[in-house]
């Protein structure tokens, strides 16, 4: 089988799909990508570039359209020069969401497209207009809207769509959700276990076990969507009730969705310096580790006692999933991606994300009782084997390709 994947960001959500499927040696894999960095085995990969940049003057709410037109153009070239070798598709699979996949039914009219559904936005109902914090005005609108043309395009063009969550599948328009297939990427539960020797050294030489109250917090970048705020508002309370307890807080200083901290005292400051401004905390004891190697972070997840994922109503980080498979005992945002996955009381704990006290409150109930709330952690754990297990999940996601190739062959 022929399979073509395209990622601006090799190998995104397709690391271990694209994998699997090279290790075949009856496939030939062929990656589409922007990255000139990264390599997977037995898979061919060809790279990128938009031929220009964005006109300056272009209108504001064409800025993202006319960068996902260039950037499907970039793909369209390179998928009809592999039509000039004589290479044909049996499927194309894709994230639409750079605007890459734009003109992959014009390149292939015939050959089958499986789209990546990760996220449709919308100006009512999801992330935008979320957060009282980040008032929303009429231009916020109309360029939202327009945002989501590649993302429409895609979802009209697609043969059929996959998307993690049903929650992420139920933010496209209803018209197409019944050709959007609900499949986890994955992660893989039998090497995310818990570790009853774990132990995690902090830069100063402290090293951190199972039996130190440890709370963790582990996100890309420290920033509003992923409640970043709330957390280092809850930290105060945390800190005076738990004495002994430490703070691991894995993420970066970018900005990864939404904007940087306003104008005023914060600005042209990240969100962590924004918020160590508002929240002082004792060094001593609260750890920003930036941006960890991922066996280090799976490091500081096994020695957490209690660790806290929260989130805008978005699409559901793998940090959340990866720490459910290794026990770690839950405090989630009241929010609709994490109340899918998590039941209050059963395999995690549910606060509201914007209460700091709240948060305080169900992080010190679990650090002064561990054992009281291990059997959420097993229960999380339990959850993630269930519905997130990288073979199943892979198992399934490649079923769907060969029913869909298989379709594209009995035309």
């Amino acid at each position: 089988m022929n399979i073509v994947f395209i990622h601006q960001n090799m190998p995104g959500q397709y690391k271990h799909l694209a994998a699997r499927l090279a290790a075949d040696p009856a496939n030939r894999v062929v990656f589409i990508t922007k990255r000139t960095d990264r390599e997977i085995t037995n898979v061919r990969r060809l790279t990128y570039q938009p031929s220009r940049a964005v006109r300056k003057d272009a209108h504001p709410y064409l800025v993202s359209t006319e960068s996902a037109v260039l950037h499907g153009q970039g793909v369209a070239r390179l998928l009809m020069g592999l039509r000039g070798e004589g290479f044909v598709p049996d499927i194309i699979v894709g994230h639409p969401g750079w605007g890459e996949t734009l003109f992959v039914k014009d390149a292939f009219p015939a050959v089958p497209y499986l789209n990546y559904c990760e996220f449709f936005y919308r100006a009512q109902g999801l992330d935008v207009g979320f957060d009282p914090a980040a008032p929303v005005n009429i231009d916020t609108v109309l360029r939202l809207r327009m945002r989501s043309t590649p993302l429409l395009l895609a979802l009209e063009a697609c043969d059929r769509g996959i998307s993690p969550t049903v929650w992420q599948r139920d933010s496209h328009p209803e018209a197409f959700r019944s050709k959007i297939a609900v499949i986890h990427d994955g992660i893989d539960t039998g090497a995310l276990r818990a570790d009853p020797a774990a132990r995690f050294e902090l830069p100063d030489g402290t090293v951190l076990t199972r039996d130190d109250e440890v709370l963790t917090y582990a996100v890309r970048n420290l920033e509003p969507y992923r409640g970043f705020p709330s957390f280092m508002r809850a930290l105060p309370a945390i800190l005076e009730a738990r004495p002994r307890c430490h703070v691991l807080i894995v993420g970066g200083d970018e900005v990864s969705y939404g904007a940087p901290p306003p104008p005023g005292e914060t600005q042209g400051k990240t969100w962590r310096e924004a918020m160590l401004a508002e929240v002082p905390v004792d060094p001593a004891r609260v750890h920003f580790l930036g941006h960890l190697p991922y066996d280090r972070y799976l490091a500081a997840l096994k020695v957490s006692r209690a660790h806290v994922y929260l989130t805008y109503p978005f699409v559901l980080s793998w940090s959340m999933t990866e720490a459910m498979a290794l026990g770690c005992v839950m405090i989630g945002s009241d929010t609709p991606p994490v109340r899918e996955v998590l039941q209050h009381g059963e395999n995690g704990l549910l606060v509201d994300f914007f209460s700091p006290r709240a948060i305080a409150d169900q992080a010190i109930a679990v650090l002064a009782d561990p054992g009281a709330f291990a059997p959420l952690g097993r229960a999380a754990r339990e959850t993630a084997v269930e519905r997130f297990d990288l073979a199943r999940c892979l198992d399934r996601q490649i079923a769907l390709i060969h029913e869909m190739a298989g379709e594209m062959a009995g035309r």
